[in-house]
């Protein structure tokens, strides 16, 4: 039984370390584990550490329904735990969690938002239908209904909290531009590989020929890199096979290689 006034609000009192020691009920784990690319392929450790970091997710970060939705503890779980596994191997459980996002809202499906673009010299304001956003500074935006259908298939490449949180994860580094926040002595390899695989789904696009990334990448930096993120943990051995240079990039920045884990085990 989902609670319609959601259980983690007294975690906010707790202390990180009083929630890590938090027990996930069997009912929770299933949960999870049901919503999650590749969680077949983790170790025990790994979902072990994988709940420890939904747990912190849930208690520093503040979840709010909008548009008539009443959050439950359901989908909190749901978004939570897509948006920790892109951090899985990179974030321990004593450093910040997404450190500049602050609010999590949920609308019950697609909503409208104000949109501004400019053109040269004139400046065009309307409305846009969107399923997600995410802000540069402290916000996330989600439809339930994308949420959902993320996890209906967990291998199809689209996932909107794994897109929405890899923005996050790019604004990182300061600015959302496509570049996600790296050792120095990587930058210059990331904007090679990840230079030429845009350029050449832009080629593509403009080409109206088939392409193996979301054709949506193609829109700009920022969205090719929540695309690809998207690819890489939902359909990861397509992505190697494919566009090796750049799997190569995302698995030393992820710090994993679920296609040499699915290698290892075969299809499940």
């Amino acid at each position: 039984v989902w609670h319609s006034a959601p259980m983690f609000d007294w975690w906010r009192r707790l202390s990180r370390a009083e929630v890590i020691a938090q027990p996930f009920s069997a009912e929770f784990r299933e949960f999870v584990r049901a919503r999650v690319p590749l969680a077949s392929y983790l170790t025990e450790s790994e979902h072990a550490k994988l709940e420890a970091l939904v747990r912190i997710l849930l208690s520093e970060k503040t979840f709010e329904g909008a548009g008539g939705l009443v959050l439950t503890d359901e989908m909190q779980l749901a978004i939570a735990a897509r948006a920790c596994l892109l951090v899985l191997h990179r974030v321990e459980l004593d450093a910040p969690l997404y450190p500049e996002l602050e609010t999590i809202v949920v609308y019950p499906s697609t909503y409208r938002a104000p949109h501004r673009q400019q053109e040269g010299y004139v400046v065009i304001e309307g409305v846009e239908t969107r399923l997600g956003e995410s802000w540069s500074h402290g916000l996330v935006v989600l439809s339930w209904n994308a949420v959902q259908a993320g996890s209906a298939d967990l291998t199809d490449g689209h996932d909107v909290v794994l897109h929405e949180f890899a923005h996050q994860l790019d604004a990182e580094g300061g600015t959302m531009d496509g570049t996600p926040q790296l050792d120095w002595e990587h930058y210059s390899i990331w904007s090679r590989v990840a230079g030429l695989e845009y350029a050449a789904l832009c080629k593509a696009v403009e080409d109206e020929r088939p392409t193996h990334i979301d054709p949506y990448g193609a829109s700009n930096a920022p969205e090719f890199f929540a695309v690809i993120v998207e690819q890489f943990f939902e359909r990861p051995r397509a992505l190697r096979l494919q566009h090796p240079a750049l799997y190569t990039e995302l698995s030393g920045f992820f710090r994993w290689d679920p296609a040499a884990r699915i290698d290892e085990r075969g299809w499940q």
